[in-house]
C-alpha cells in the first residue's frame, strides 16, 4: 500500500518527537514537593567527621564570618540587591565546627542577647530570694561564661564569575540541540587567633567551583503545506552556592 506524500513526511518528525519526550519524561517538573532534610551530606563532611577524635576538644569562638566579596546577583533587567553568597556563613561555620568534633564552639555572635538574657536571670532570682528570711548568696549566681582559647577569623574573600563559559549545538534541517555551561568559583580564608597572645596560629584557604550548566533540544519543521510542527525540551542544572560555601567550609576545617 502506497503511503500518501503528507505521511510521509510526517513520519521521520513524529518519531524524533516521540523519541524527545521520552528522553525528557525525567525532566518534567515534580507533582508535589520534597519533604523537609536536616541538612545536606557532603563528601567533604563525611571526611571531617571521620577524622580521628582529639584528646581533649578545643574550645572555640566565632564572632563574624562575614562576606567581604561585596557583590550582588547579576539581573537582567537591572540591578539585583540580593547579594551572591549568604549572609550566613557564620551559622554555617559553628554548625561545622560543632560536627567535627574537634571543636567546642560558644556563643559569641549573639553576646549581648546572652548577656541580657541572664541579666533578666539574675534579677528574677535576687527578686524571689528577697522575700526569704534565710536567703543562700549563691543560689541568685550563675556559672561564669566559658572563654575561648582560640578565635576563628576570616570570611569568604572572593566570587569570581564566569570563569568557564562556553557551549555546543547543532541543527539540522530544523531539528537540533545545544548546550551550555558556566564556571565560577568561590574562595574563603580561615584563620586561628590566640586568645592570650593574639598570634596567628593558623591560616588556611579552599576554593570550590560552582558549575550551571542548560541543556536544550528541539523541533522546528514544515510537515506539510500551512503545517507546523514544533517541539522543544531542556533542563538546567544549578549547584547550589550555599552548598558550595558549605563544602569549601568544612575542606578549610579539616585542613585546620
Amino acid at each position: 500500500m502506497k503511503r500518501s506524500r503528507s505521511t510521509k513526511y510526517l513520519f521521520p518528525p513524529l518519531v524524533l518527537l516521540a523519541l524527545l519526550l521520552t528522553s525528557c519524561a525525567a525532566f518534567l517538573p515534580p507533582m508535589e514537593s520534597q519533604p523537609p532534610v536536616i541538612s545536606p551530606t557532603t563528601t567533604t563532611g563525611k571526611e571531617l567527621r571521620a577524622l580521628p577524635p582529639p584528646s581533649d576538644p578545643i574550645v572555640v569562638a566565632v564572632y563574624k564570618f562575614r562576606d567581604q566579596t561585596g557583590q550582588y546577583k547579576p539581573a537582567n533587567g537591572g540591578s539585583s540587591f540580593s547579594t551572591a553568597v549568604t549572609q550566613g556563613a557564620t551559622s554555617i561555620l559553628i554548625q561545622i565546627l560543632e560536627e567535627s568534633g574537634w571543636f567546642i564552639p560558644i556563643e559569641r555572635e549573639g553576646l549581648s542577647n546572652l548577656l541580657n538574657e541572664r541579666k533578666i536571670i539574675r534579677s528574677s532570682r535576687a527578686e524571689f530570694l528577697s522575700g526569704q528570711e534565710s536567703v543562700d548568696k549563691d543560689a541568685a549566681r550563675l556559672p561564669p561564661l566559658l572563654f575561648a582559647g582560640i578565635l576563628i577569623e576570616g570570611g569568604i574573600i572572593s566570587y569570581e564569575t564566569n570563569l568557564i563559559t562556553g557551549g555546543v549545538g547543532l541543527k539540522y534541517f530544523g531539528v537540533g540541540g545545544s548546550e551550555e555551561f558556566r564556571l565560577d568559583r568561590l574562595t574563603i580564608y580561615l584563620r586561628a587567633v590566640s586568645s592570650q597572645n593574639g598570634r596567628i596560629l593558623k591560616t588556611v584557604h579552599s576554593s570550590k567551583t560552582i558549575l550551571s550548566q542548560a541543556t536544550n533540544a528541539g523541533l522546528y519543521r514544515f510537515v506539510d503545506y500551512q503545517r507546523l510542527l514544533e517541539a522543544e525540551t531542556g533542563f538546567s542544572y544549578n549547584e547550589p552556592p550555599e552548598i558550595c560555601l558549605r563544602e569549601a567550609m568544612e575542606k578549610a576545617v579539616q585542613s585546620l
